[in-house]
């Protein structure tokens, strides 16, 4: 029998440090779940990853709920990759870095299970806005 979906809850939450505290708390406990268990299982499937991980939680009628853990978000892996601590307020005026075309390459076929594309280059088009925003120069 299909169990009847009441919401899908998308949060982010940093790797392997989900506690029952915002944003987790308020937005599972409105649906009446076992927030201290979703923790429990988000930290261990989560452990060596860093960053904040994008999930999506399905919740069903009878309180029982299932969740998807998404790639770190794009910005993190490009200021991970670039050894940035964050991107530029001005990305008009000031620049923070560079980014090539094999590093935008390498972060668009992690993302790609994410992404709404099965293409590399609309992929990589993603990742070059996202590193445009963030006041990177792109390497051609």
């Amino acid at each position: 029998m299909v169990k009847k979906i009441i919401a899908n809850v998308k949060v982010q939450i940093p790797a392997a440090k989900a506690t029952p505290a915002p944003p987790v708390g308020p937005a599972l406990a409105q649906f009446g779940l076992n927030i201290s268990e979703f923790c429990q299982k988000f930290n261990d499937l989560t452990k060596g990853q860093e960053g904040k991980i994008p999930v999506k939680i399905t919740v069903f009628e009878d309180r029982t709920y299932d969740f998807q853990i998404k790639q770190p978000m794009t910005s993190h892996m490009i200021k991970k990759m670039l050894g940035i601590e964050k991107g530029s307020g001005k990305q008009k005026i000031t620049k923070v870095g560079k980014i090539t075309q094999a590093q935008i390459r390498e972060i668009a076929q992690k993302k790609m299970v994410d992404l709404n594309t099965t293409n590399v280059e609309a992929a990589m088009r993603t990742v070059e806005g996202t590193a445009i925003a963030m006041g990177l120069e792109i390497e051609k």
